[in-house]
């Protein structure tokens, strides 16, 4: 393990596994809840502490989750791992209370045309669904994060005005949300656009813990990230495998890798709590489940430091 080149990075981060929610989204054949339960038990083994393990979202639209009740009643629950779902609307909402999730994510888009694809709703029709989510949950003891989607570009519109980031995430403050994402949803995010959305929200809500939930569209998530941690950001959303992405959203290829992501906190000298050979292990399991090659470098490359047999190695010859 290396020494931080920073001091100003933490020294821990929590890295929120979306894998099984917003990677398996996007799969066209469905998963078996027996091994998506398999699956997720491994992650928690190796070490994953904190999840988006489903969503509670209509079956018509994103048929893979349509068995997000059985596979959170298949888990093997632990104290110390939270199980957070996805929930965009009051009856997901109750679905999610009803099968005893952890957290539960609620979500709506920084741009008009992408809520309109994505949800259906205007922003400010999906901001009183925020209200409604707010009643049903508080006093629940289930914690409530909000998920700003396309916080950092939209591919409909472009750039997306600070100031609608900043009045969305006030919304949520007001409502008492206990957290908020911000979402890079088809790969817009660059280092300046992430410096200057954190440092706007921060100026306005010092005291509202911010997530990043970045992909890897245009080869800088982890860029992106490094810029994150310059930022004292310590909740970054990731990947197994790297896979997923936005079904209503052109372009969005997969998130972040979460195997990538623990490598580089490896290398920085930031604990993650994880394991990353048991990580990795999974990663591969869920590679054979799907039947290709999946994103991850690490996963196929191995951590920095691993070593091979000079025998095995043909020389060049002449």
């Amino acid at each position: 393990m290396q020494e931080t080149h920073s001091t100003n990075f933490p020294k821990a981060v929590r890295i929120t596994e979306v894998g099984l929610r917003d990677g398996l989204q996007m799969e066209s054949a469905f998963v078996p809840t027996a091994t998506k339960i398999r699956l997720l038990n491994a992650l928690i083994d190796a070490g994953v502490r904190h999840f988006e393990a489903s969503s509670f979202v209509s079956p018509r639209a994103v048929p893979q989750m349509r068995d997000a009740a059985e596979v959170l009643a298949g888990i093997t629950r632990r104290a110390d791992v939270t199980l957070g779902v996805l929930a965009p609307n009051r009856r997901g909402i109750e679905r999610a209370l009803e099968a005893q999730a952890d957290e539960i994510v609620v979500f709506l888009s920084a741009s008009e045309s992408h809520n309109q694809k994505n949800l259906n709703r205007s922003v400010a029709e999906s901001l009183q669904d925020m209200r409604d989510a707010a009643s049903l949950v508080r006093g629940t003891g289930v914690k409530l994060k909000g998920a700003i989607a396309v916080a950092f570009g939209c591919p409909f519109e472009g750039n997306v005005p600070l100031a609608q980031i900043e009045a969305i995430a006030t919304q949520f403050a007001e409502l008492g949300f206990d957290a908020i994402t911000l979402g890079d949803t088809t790969g817009m995010a660059t280092p300046a656009l992430v410096r200057s959305t954190v440092q706007r929200l921060r100026a306005r809500l010092p005291q509202m813990p911010l997530a990043l939930h970045f992909h890897n569209t245009r080869g800088i998530g982890l860029v992106n990230v490094m810029e994150g941690l310059a930022l004292g950001i310590t909740d970054y959303e990731s990947s197994l495998a790297g896979i997923g992405g936005c079904p209503f959203a052109p372009g969005a290829s997969g998130n972040i890798c979460t195997e990538d992501t623990v490598n580089l906190m490896n290398e920085l000298g930031i604990a993650t709590g994880i394991d990353l050979a048991r990580l990795t292990a999974v990663a591969l399991d869920l590679e054979q489940v799907l039947g290709r090659t999946l994103p991850g470098q690490v996963m196929r490359a191995g951590p920095r430091l691993r070593v091979h047999s000079l025998a095995s190695q043909a020389a060049a010859v002449g």
